[in-house]
């Protein structure tokens, strides 16, 4: 078994002073360099902090617990849980995922066990952007949301720049050439919608295209679509370009395309929301489409969090292997965050009939 005096004998320095790197207790107490060579020794010996007496020394168990609401059951959701694994590992904490439900009592007994086993703080991950009420236990304990926000004002939190996602889906539909751009939305009432919403309209008005009402339609997954849409394009012929609320309607807009003769990319443009790899690159053409940052908030909120228990900012943030084709992170200074979307464009050109 590795010890830290194996590694200080290898480097060269004190037993105190490995324990100062390998505990992040080192800067400004301990040379850049020397610590740099320490981290290394530790990584190539195979060194594995005792986390338990470690715990029990510090009152710090390096441990975080991801509550996940809907989130790891989820298929795109759940990319919030793989940012969340790779920041806690960059940064040296381990994640502990529990599935949890709103108003549930067998929640309520899972956190209160992960606090008793001594876990330094709480990611509660919404499924999508919504308000949140969080389980009584985690009052008092450090958590951060991700994916929705706290309905008290108090954690931390991070969502999607819903406004920036119709802003950017519209944009790109007017550069392409469309005049008469539709949007299909959802029945239900959620926080996206009407920052999806405004983002379109102000799109619309900067490039100087009057709002038609009329081509904003709200519609439910599958079957509702399936039944409504037909009469939607039928009152509205000389529609050009659709923002979908989310790809399921874009498939649907897909379909009564298909049913009309319309070639999506010749006829008429589509943008979703989502980049849902089941629907965008499986649908022809593929769907240009918004992704939703879930990889990117899961990694954000542990940065946050581990913030907060260390009283610092981690530096380097994010840390060296952070993917280079995700979203730039909000600082983590922030504490009720919005992060930018990115626009997944799949139809590279789009020609209006005459």
């Amino acid at each position: 078994m590795v010890t830290m005096r194996n590694i200080a004998e290898q480097v060269g320095v004190s037993i105190s002073t490995v324990s100062l790197v390998l505990s992040d207790k080192d800067r400004g107490r301990v040379r850049s360099d020397i610590a740099q060579r320490i981290r290394q020794a530790a990584l190539e010996l195979g060194y594995q902090p005792n986390r338990l007496a470690s715990g029990l020394r510090t009152n710090h168990s390096r441990i975080i617990g991801f509550l996940s609401n809907e989130v790891a059951t989820t298929p795109f959701a759940g990319r919030m849980l793989e940012g969340a694994q790779d920041a806690a590992l960059a940064l040296g904490y381990m994640l502990l995922t529990i599935n949890v439900h709103d108003n549930d009592r067998e929640t309520d007994r899972e956190i209160t066990a992960l606090k008793q086993y001594g876990t330094d703080g709480f990611i509660y991950a919404r499924m999508f952007n919504q308000s949140t009420v969080l389980p009584a236990p985690l009052d008092g304990c450090r958590t951060v949301i991700a994916n929705g926000t706290d309905a008290e004002g108090q954690a931390p939190s991070i969502i999607p720049d819903e406004y920036h996602i119709g802003l950017c889906a519209t944009n790109h539909l007017i550069e392409t050439g469309c005049k008469r751009i539709a949007y299909i939305g959802t029945v239900h009432t959620m926080i996206a919608q009407s920052g999806r919403v405004a983002g379109y309209l102000d799109a619309l008005s900067a490039h100087g295209i009057p709002f038609d009402p009329e081509i904003m339609i709200n519609v439910d997954d599958g079957a509702d679509a399936a039944a409504r849409l037909p009469a939607f394009f039928n009152a509205h012929t000389d529609l050009d370009g659709f923002f979908c609320f989310n790809d399921t309607r874009a498939w649907g807009v897909y379909e009564e395309a298909a049913h009309r003769g319309l070639v999506i990319g010749k006829d008429i443009a589509v943008v979703g929301v989502d980049n849902h790899e089941v629907i965008a690159e499986a649908i022809d053409p593929p769907l240009s489409s918004v992704e939703l940052p879930h990889y990117e908030m899961g990694y954000w909120a542990v940065g946050k969090l581990v913030s907060m228990l260390q009283g610092e900012t981690p530096e380097p943030f994010p840390c060296a292997g952070y993917p280079i084709n995700r979203a730039q992170l909000p600082p983590l200074t922030d504490n009720h965050a919005k992060i930018t979307c990115q626009l997944r464009i799949k139809q590279s050109w789009f020609r209006r009939r005459p």
